[in-house]
């Protein structure tokens, strides 16, 4: 029997843990451990700032990587440490593409941070030419006092789509003199970014990029563990039960949510999700157990993806079904907008090539394409074509190979049981990564009734595996 005290105090830490604002700066106590790829960025990034402010050396870098991947906290974490390591030497400058619009606007922001820095009046009625001058002038007096300007340029692609971009191409242009110390880290979640800049920019950019890539199960599954374990150094009341909840939790994680944490990563692979996740698990425990289980993480995940597309499948006809798989098909062979004309004549050659019996009319098959529109499972790509017919707007599939699958198998049209659904779907999910083709017989697994096998059809061909010959 564990006691509610230790357990309120467990839980109170992993909660300041988890909803550090920014990653773990309230102090070491609760800081969120890093995955090791983002370490290795992280000391890279340390390496280079530091090069700006031991060296004098201008620098220029760019984190890249998805959203939620932990760009923000890794730039926050290092800027905090150089702090501490260097105080008084280093003056931090933040702009966010988003923010501000235009480079009028960004240079001005520039202004006011740098008179707030230096405790100088700004003038908020000055111009762009007085800015950009002010802002060498005091990159010159910053180099002269052994102070570097760290420049942090959030969704730098925005300000690289820019007409001109004056105001890339006067900040990296200032870098080049000798006369100052300053460094440029932009983060952006496309990875292209460099691409968009001009080339009188990209010759005085460094060209220094830092990935980030998304964690797989296995190093997902790990920083969870990280997360969820207790300190054992004392520091929470009884050892005991942290020996319990540390254990507790690792026989959990190693065998029994590994599902949870595949879907968790398929469908939004940012370590800030995995740790919603967690953070969700917490709340759904219960304080008289004391300890997690796995019904608290399939209770966090279930909250964590709302499964409305699911219900939504669960209610189509077979035609419908029929049509949204012929859109994944379509998507399959780098096709990304498509209209109805096109996914009717892909399900003709669906038909065509499997010899099923269901067969609709274009008439029937029109209307089940406008309630898939009603029910939000399909959009139209754009809305220049409001005039133009139904059948030849371009549309996008809002379903992922995942949701259709689940779809597939919970739909109680399919006259397949959910057990005999299951294996079929694990039988094309080997097929899949395995081999290039199978035969009829070994598909259906024996079953002759041609609805039996147009139902096999959907699944195996939603499943990813589109190429097979069937």
């Amino acid at each position: 029997m564990v006691c509610e005290e230790d357990v309120e105090e467990a839980l109170s830490f992993l909660r300041r843990r988890l909803c550090a604002a920014s990653w773990g700066q309230g102090g070491n106590d609760v800081a969120l451990p890093l995955l090791p790829d983002v370490e290795k960025i992280c000391r890279d990034l340390e390496a280079c700032l530091i090069g700006t402010i031991e060296n004098g050396s201008n620098n220029s870098v760019l984190l890249l990587g998805p959203r939620g991947c932990g760009k923000t906290m890794v730039t926050d974490r290092v800027l905090a440490q150089l702090q501490l390591t260097f105080p008084e030497r280093v003056s931090v400058v933040r702009l966010h593409g988003l923010l501000h619009a235009d480079d009028r606007c960004a240079l001005k922001a520039i202004s006011e941070q740098l008179c707030m820095e230096h405790h100088l009046v700004f003038s908020k009625t000055a111009a762009f030419d007085d800015n950009l001058h002010f802002l060498i002038t005091m990159l010159k007096e910053s180099a002269l006092s052994h102070k570097s300007v760290i420049f942090i340029l959030e969704e730098f692609d925005l300000f690289a789509q820019r007409p001109k971009q004056r105001l890339l191409y006067n900040l990296l242009d200032a870098m080049q003199s000798t006369l100052t110390q300053a460094a440029v880290v932009g983060l952006s979640c496309r990875l292209d970014a460099d691409e968009l800049l001009e080339k009188r920019v990209r010759s005085r950019f460094s060209n220094r990029k830092l990935l980030f890539l998304p964690p797989s199960a296995e190093v997902a599954c790990r920083l969870l563990h990280d997360v969820l374990m207790l300190p054992t150094d004392g520091s929470l009341g009884d050892s005991t039960f942290v020996t319990l909840w540390n254990e507790n939790t690792t026989k959990v994680l190693e065998a029994s949510i590994q599902d949870i944490i595949c879907h968790t990563i398929s469908l939004d692979p940012s370590p800030h999700r995995i740790l919603d996740l967690a953070l969700r698990a917490i709340c759904n425990l219960d304080q008289g157990k004391g300890l997690l289980t796995v019904a608290d993480f399939k209770a966090a995940n279930a909250s964590l993806y709302p499964q409305f597309k699911r219900e939504a499948l669960q209610g189509l006809s077979v035609l419908e079904l029929y049509l949204l798989v012929c859109m994944k098909r379509l998507e399959s062979k780098e096709q990304e907008t498509y209209n109805f004309t096109i996914v009717f004549e892909e399900y003709q050659h669906l038909q065509e090539t499997h010899k099923t019996s269901d067969h609709y009319s274009r008439e029937i098959a029109l209307r089940a394409f406008e309630h898939l529109l009603e029910r939000e499972l399909v959009v139209y790509a754009d809305f220049r074509g409001r005039s133009d017919a139904i059948e030849f707007r371009p549309v996008q599939l809002l379903v992922d190979n995942l949701e259709l699958q689940e779809g597939l198998n919970i739909n109680p049209v399919c006259p397949v049981c959910p057990p005999l659904c299951h294996c079929i779907c694990s039988f094309c999910n080997f097929m899949h990564k395995n081999v290039m083709a199978c035969d009829k017989s070994t598909l259906t697994f024996g079953l002759r009734h041609t609805t039996f096998y147009s139902i096999t059809v959907l699944v195996f061909v939603a499943s990813g595996y589109p190429s097979a010959v069937v």
